[in-house]
């Protein structure tokens, strides 16, 4: 920086501190564009880790607008994003703090200032990966938010999970296969092979493979959903009755269940689609737990899909909640899925909405065994969770959430058991009036 001299006149002492004063304050002013800038900036709210199998989510919660620009170093394989109106204050240097050995993708994390006004993050990953950084704009509780999602080049297959996580029936069957068969009397004729093959029983068809369904714990993560009085976040409370209703599915040697989400992580509303999609799933199941704007709202429900209308504003009500549910949580809106676009397209009130239906009836009669219905029957609207065009697909709101009594039955282990157990019965009894493996 360049130093100027300045020629003063010839004046008074008093004068001339006068000028002096002045002039000072002028030299004050002339460095105070730095000062001006942080000012401005975005004030750091909060910072958030979000580890999980499927990606890690870093959130900076802020207050005001901020530009970044990001790149991917290789060898060692790094992220760097640089975050242009933030400041580094004790809340954003904790970040790096957040970060736990078992995260799967991100080695350690650190920020610092790279230039006035300018925050470099950098990320030190535990291998290649493909990361999606944007920015998303206050809703609900939240002020604004720049949001990274870690993402593997290869995605998880669920598929391929579920496989991993229990023996399918034909790999149970090997020991059964090794024990001899009882000899045959030579009076007991034998069938034709042609006879036998010519038209396989339901039974033959089923034991092909297990049944697959998935869960949907709703919400999780930056979304926790509805929140009681008591503070129960209901992401954790659909999670928790998700994993009770898991362990019985991967009790039935007929059955194997797989999980949209199985921690406290966001999923978009169209990847859990896809991912029911991707695992073969034959039912779709999403678990929730109702709010209201009046507390003495009880009762449990089971929804299904319409693309006709809803078939109550109360319905309709909880469906655009729902599927606000990518706003709370942040969904980048900017990755769609052209399949789900094209099925969504033909979707019709065919064999998929009929069967979705008569699930929905099945579960929704035993849940009344257990909490007192909301509705009588089953209820439609446009839940985007329930558009996977090929598989029946329900919701169940357990109760709600919102109800101080129902609220703390919703926290009690031996009720949330009671509501699995009820689910159960619900996806038995509809499967023994429709094998799903009759389908073409």
């Amino acid at each position: 920086m360049k130093s100027r001299v300045c020629l003063v006149p010839p004046m008074s002492q008093n004068t001339r501190r006068r000028f002096l004063k002045s002039v000072g304050s002028l030299c004050l002013m002339s460095v105070t564009p730095v000062g001006v800038l942080a000012a401005g900036a975005s004030s750091i709210v909060a910072v958030r880790v979000w580890p999980a199998e499927d990606y890690t989510r870093v959130t900076i919660e802020h207050k005001g607008p901020v530009r970044f620009t990001q790149s991917v170093v290789h060898n060692p394989e790094r992220l760097v994003v640089d975050i242009e109106g933030i400041e580094l204050n004790g809340v954003m240097k904790s970040l790096g703090d957040k970060v736990g050995p078992n995260d799967p993708y991100i080695r350690q994390l650190r920020a610092a200032n790279y230039k006035p006004g300018v925050v470099r993050l950098v990320m030190d990953l535990k291998g290649e990966v493909a990361p999606q950084v944007f920015n998303l704009p206050p809703v609900g509780n939240y002020e604004s938010r720049l949001v990274m999602d870690i993402y593997p080049v290869v995605p998880q297959d669920p598929l391929m999970q579920l496989v991993n996580s229990k023996q399918v029936p034909e790999q149970k069957a090997k020991s059964e296969i090794a024990k001899p068969e009882p000899a045959k009397s030579p009076l007991e004729p034998e069938v034709p092979p042609k006879q036998a093959e010519a038209v396989p029983s339901r039974s033959a068809k089923k034991s092909a493979r297990a049944v697959t369904i998935m869960l949907d714990p709703g919400h999780g993560g930056e979304d926790p959903g509805a929140v009681g009085a008591r503070g129960s976040m209901e992401k954790n409370v659909t999670l928790s009755i998700a994993r009770r209703l898991r362990e019985r599915i991967e009790n039935d040697p007929a059955m194997r269940a797989a999980l949209t989400r199985d921690g406290d992580f966001f999923v978009p509303l169209q990847t859990r689609v896809q991912k029911a999609r991707r695992a073969k799933a034959d039912l779709f199941v999403s678990i929730h737990a109702d709010a209201w704007i009046k507390p003495e709202a009880r009762g449990s429900s089971v929804f299904v899909l319409s693309e006709k209308g809803a078939s109550s504003a109360a319905a309709r009500y909880l469906a655009q909640k729902e599927n606000d549910a990518d706003k709370v949580g942040g969904a980048n809106l900017t990755v769609a899925d052209p399949h789900l676009a094209r099925t969504l397209m033909d979707l019709t009130q065919t064999a998929t909405q009929n069967d979705s239906m008569k699930l929905g009836k099945s579960v929704l009669t035993n849940l009344g065994s257990v909490n007192a219905l909301h509705k009588p029957a089953v209820e439609q609207a446009g839940f985007a969770v329930l558009k996977a065009p090929d598989i029946p697909s329900i919701l169940v709101e357990t109760a709600f959430i919102s109800n101080p009594e129902e609220e703390k039955r919703l926290n009690d282990e031996e009720y949330q058991e009671k509501l699995a157990e009820a689910i159960m019965r619900g996806i038995r009894q509809y499967l023994a009036k429709n094998p799903v493996f009759n389908k073409a």
